[in-house]
């Protein structure tokens, strides 16, 4: 059974760390940014988007627990009835293991106790793993780009 706790300030120091590195890896990796750029650009984006961090007003940043084992994050925006999912990582040795779905469906329940009626999210194109198990739990896309390299 998964239990979302809200993140401690110790836990998102940790986090945002890791964060912004991998999604400076992330949008490298996509193409979206140079990678001697990537780096900063991610250090401000995080920044706009938490700059209060974990009290950050309308944002919900958890960490996910199996019993006293943590298994991994996930961070929620409130956007008026809907909810934007910024972040869910379940840390290495955990995935595979059907600990990202129960997060996500604990997020659900968390979202409803909010008022939201609407989750999104974006994953990248090449994170096949991630986008299987959102289609798998009902997550259908809204907006494709698409790319080619010359």
């Amino acid at each position: 059974m998964i239990e979302l706790r809200p993140m401690t300030p110790e836990q998102y120091e940790k986090y945002l760390e890791k964060a912004i590195q991998k999604y400076a890896q992330e949008k490298t990796a996509s193409g979206n940014w140079k990678a001697e750029e990537a780096l900063q650009k991610s250090t401000d984006e995080y920044q706009r988007l938490l700059p209060d961090g974990v009290q950050t007003e309308n944002n919900y940043l958890y960490s996910a627990y199996d019993g006293d084992l943590n298994t991994g994050i996930i961070w929620i925006a409130k956007k008026e009835q809907a909810a934007y999912i910024y972040d869910v990582y379940i840390f290495d040795e955990y995935q595979g293991k059907g600990y990202g779905k129960a997060v996500m469906s604990e997020i659900e329940t968390k979202a409803k106790e909010l008022g939201i009626n609407k989750m999104r999210l974006h994953v990248f194109g090449h994170n096949t793993r991630a986008r299987g198990l959102y289609e798998k739990i009902g997550y259908q896309p809204t907006n494709i780009n698409m790319e080619k390299k010359l």
